[in-house]
């Protein structure tokens, strides 16, 4: 690893932040503070080594052993300031417990070291990765970024926090497409894995949790391979990253959006970095390395003044003397200072602790009976407790504290990479996280500031099936998370009214969905009404039905005294079409909205009146059977002539039916339903019978009426010509029949309006089907051949001639 600009950059704010401190009168008036400093190299095993170097005093460490005098010496460390890892601060906070020694990191974001009862001596500067997963969920889930690929470094810091962002993203409803680890030791065949899975993958949205250093080699063979498409997520500790906005990642990177630390301004740092150099600080180990890479130099002398051979004749020396105004690069830009803030503030933070201890009032100290500690003689678990009740201001306006796990505020800067009319990247902030803010006021974003990756004008989809519209329901894919599911529409009658929704709502009764099924309409009422067409007509047919019994009965009353009409028991024939009138009436009553008096009388109404009519039929057959045989000498059947047998039979055959319906009225009467199972979207308004056995035992009785009328009109139909009115009768007989026969079939094939229009059409038939075969002809007679209307060509003495 090389060197890096941006740490010391740090390293020198803490030099900064200590003079600044020294300088200051009224914060530390009788006490000078020094520093050392240990590389780490985040590595574990230096890490350990210098933290013992730091407790002990020995450049050889031996643990439990300390080679200082009182503290503080010159040589002692009141704080330890670091360090930036997660992998390397946690074994540090191990052993720093183990002595209560305070710990104050600026970059350690790990939420293992939450943990108080192991790490209670330990503090940061930054937030915990706790918080920025909670951020980073809710950015995911602003934008409706429900399909998320996760990537970490295999170390506490990418292992701990991307487990917590999985759950708190699992927990907002999105899914997990992969989650891969970056070693930290480069692997040429993990890293083609990686990237070959993040190709083949439908997320679009990725979130890597990761230093960037570790990230170059995925980015160098994503970018080798054109992989374009993917919206990149970043955490705080890559979001500002000077390696990774390159120019030459522009296309891979261009448009990515992620949390970086809290911005803030330090006065007089800029001009405090400028004035380094190895002639004014000769004591600084790290000062020549940053010299020579700064300036692109080679040195001449080593540090033991033996002269050294440079490596290109060409090269250039270093000579001390060049100016750091000169240059552009991390250290030098003070622009955007983030984790430089963390570490100023984790300085003054242990310079506030100092001074409050060094103020402590005896008797009102903090410790046993109210003692206070000696500043020039304390113990580091007292000078702990004066920072975990930290509290002061920086010189930004910032309140400086410390939660009960020993972190800061929760307080993140969100950063858009955008690129600049130069072809850079320039990190432009779009907003605001504050974990400390009203609920729901947590996360502010300016979305009309962020510039999104090549080829997307609006926020990019990242999803693993597009949400179901409304109308549609979704199903999960077995075996898959989910986020992956299928779309099925609603079912009849069901909506949804918003995008996936895992069920449907079922419409109120009087209600049903409109085409989208996305909304409940009422439904539309029908019923065989007078306005329709179709009930028009049948009205009209009735009426027409009605008139012409009307005027047979008016023929035959006028010609009542003809022997035509004498003939034929014209008491029983205007009977016969006075019900015949009220047969084509009674069909009106199944025209028009349904009452409860109109279902009540439609159906009894219908089935009294044609079993009298057909009653009357067939007591008039009766009677033409009984006069011919009665004219035979000593016929018995004499005594049956006259009135009062035809008015016995349909009296009693009418009152049958009359008793049927009575009972059916008592028992089941029909009523009006509201049928919505018929028609979807309607709502049919009709009769219901009642009881389907009553209903049918009426319709059956008067089909036995007639087949006893047929069978009676047919034995007797070859009676000669004066009583042959009985083929008349078989005829209507057969014509009644068929179309009750027909009309079984018919109605139960149909429902609703059209079922009503069936038996209305079978009433009016039946009913012209009785009166053209059994008056028309003796209207043709009457009217037409007044010739044949005579008793002596009724009896056959007079024969005429067409």
């Amino acid at each position: 690893m090389g060197f890096s600009f941006r740490a010391y950059r740090w390293v020198q704010s803490m030099v900064f932040a200590i003079e600044e401190i020294n300088e200051n009168p009224a914060l530390l008036p009788n006490l000078t503070l020094g520093f050392r400093i240990y590389d780490t190299c985040l590595t574990v095993a230096r890490t350990l080594h210098g933290t013992l170097w730091m407790l002990t005093g020995n450049d050889v460490p031996v643990p439990n052993y300390h080679c200082h005098g009182h503290t503080p010496s010159p040589s002692a460390a009141a704080a330890i300031i670091g360090d930036s890892s997660s992998s390397c601060a946690v074994p540090m906070a191990q052993v720093l417990e183990l002595y209560l020694h305070p710990q104050i990191s600026y970059f350690a974001t790990t939420p293992l070291l939450n943990d108080r009862q192991q790490y209670q001596s330990f503090y940061r500067t930054i937030p915990s990765d706790e918080f920025q997963a909670q951020g980073l969920t809710q950015l995911v889930t602003y934008f409706g970024w429900t399909w998320v690929g996760l990537l970490a470094e295999d170390d506490e810091y990418g292992k701990e926090g991307i487990r917590i962002l999985k759950e708190e993203l699992i927990k907002a409803g999105s899914c997990i497409a992969f989650d891969e680890t970056i070693p930290l030791l480069y692997s040429e065949k993990k890293t083609k894995l990686i990237v070959d899975m993040i190709e083949k993958s439908s997320a679009s949205a990725i979130v890597m949790f990761c230093f960037d250093s570790y990230m170059i080699p995925v980015i160098e063979e994503i970018s080798r391979k054109n992989i374009t498409g993917k919206l990149w997520i970043a955490s705080e500790s890559w979001s500002s990253s000077s390696s990774l906005s390159h120019p030459k990642y522009i296309q891979l990177l261009k448009g990515t959006i992620g949390f970086a630390i809290r911005r803030c301004q330090i006065s007089g740092l800029e001009k405090f970095l400028l004035r380094t150099s190895p002639t004014r600080y000769p004591e600084d180990i790290f000062v020549r390395t940053f010299w020579k890479e700064a300036f692109g130099c080679v040195w001449h002398l080593s540090d033991n003044n033996q002269t050294v051979e440079t490596p290109d004749a060409t090269a250039k020396l270093c000579t001390g003397t060049e100016t750091l105004e000169t240059l552009k690069n991390p250290y030098t830009d003070v622009s955007d200072l983030r984790v430089t803030c963390n570490v100023y503030n984790a300085v003054y933070a242990a310079a506030h602790a100092l001074y409050d201890l060094s103020v402590c009032i005896p008797g009102q100290g903090p410790f046993y009976n109210g003692t206070c500690a000696n500043i020039h003689d304390y113990k580091p678990w007292q000078l702990l407790y004066y920072i975990k009740h930290l509290c002061f201001v920086n010189s930004d306006g910032e309140e400086i504290y410390f939660d009960e796990n020993g972190n800061s505020q929760a307080l993140y800067d969100i950063l858009n990479w955008q690129v600049s009319p130069g072809s850079a990247f320039r990190f432009v902030q779009v907003g605001r996280f504050n974990r400390s803010a009203p609920q729901g006021q947590e996360l502010i974003i300016n979305i009309s500031s962020i510039v999104w990756a090549a080829g997307h004008t609006q926020v990019p989809h990242s999803f693993c099936t597009e949400s179901c519209h409304t109308g549609y329901r979704k199903a999960s894919r077995s075996g898959q998370p989910l986020c992956c599911f299928d779309c099925f529409p609603c079912s009849q009658g069901e909506i949804t009214n918003h995008t996936d929704s895992v069920n449907c709502i079922r419409c109120p009764d009087d209600k049903w969905p409109n085409v989208r099924q996305n909304r409940c309409l009422p439904r539309i009422t029908e019923f065989l009404s007078y306005e329709e067409p179709l009930g028009t007509a049948l009205a009209i047919i009735s009426v027409i039905s009605f008139s012409f019994p009307v005027m047979v009965l008016g023929v035959f009353v006028k010609y009542r005294e003809t022997p035509v009409v004498k003939a034929n028991n014209r008491e029983l024939s205007y009977k016969i079409l006075f019900a015949l009138m009220l047969c084509s009436l009674c069909s009106l009553i199944f025209i028009g909205q349904p009452t409860s008096v109109t279902c009540i009388l439609r159906q009894p109404t219908f089935g009294v009146v044609f079993s009298f009519s057909i009653s009357c039929v067939l007591a008039k057959t009766v009677t033409v059977v009984i006069a011919f045989y009665a004219t035979k000498p000593n016929s018995s059947l004499r005594r049956w002539m006259g009135p009062k047998l035809p008015a016995a039979i349909y009296f009693a055959c009418s009152c049958m039916q009359l008793v049927i319906c009575i009972i059916w009225l008592v028992t089941s009467p029909p009523f009006v339903e509201h049928n919505i199972k018929i028609q979807a979207g309607k709502i049919i308004l009709q009769c219901n019978e009642g009881s389907p056995y009553a209903f049918w035992g009426m319709l059956g009785y008067n089909g036995l009426l007639a087949a006893m009328s047929f069978t009676v009109a047919f034995l007797s139909r070859k009676l000669p010509d004066s009583f042959n009115e009985a083929k008349f009768i078989t005829f209507s007989m057969i014509v009644f029949l068929s179309v009750w026969l027909s009309f079984i079939p018919a109605y139960l094939s149909t429902s609703g309006k059209y079922m009503v229009g069936v038996e209305v059409f079978a009433i009016l038939s039946s009913s012209a089907g009785l009166l053209v075969c059994m008056f028309f002809p003796k209207c043709y007679v009457i009217l037409l051949r007044p010739e044949m209307n005579s008793k002596d060509f009724l009896m056959g003495k007079k024969m005429f001639t067409h």
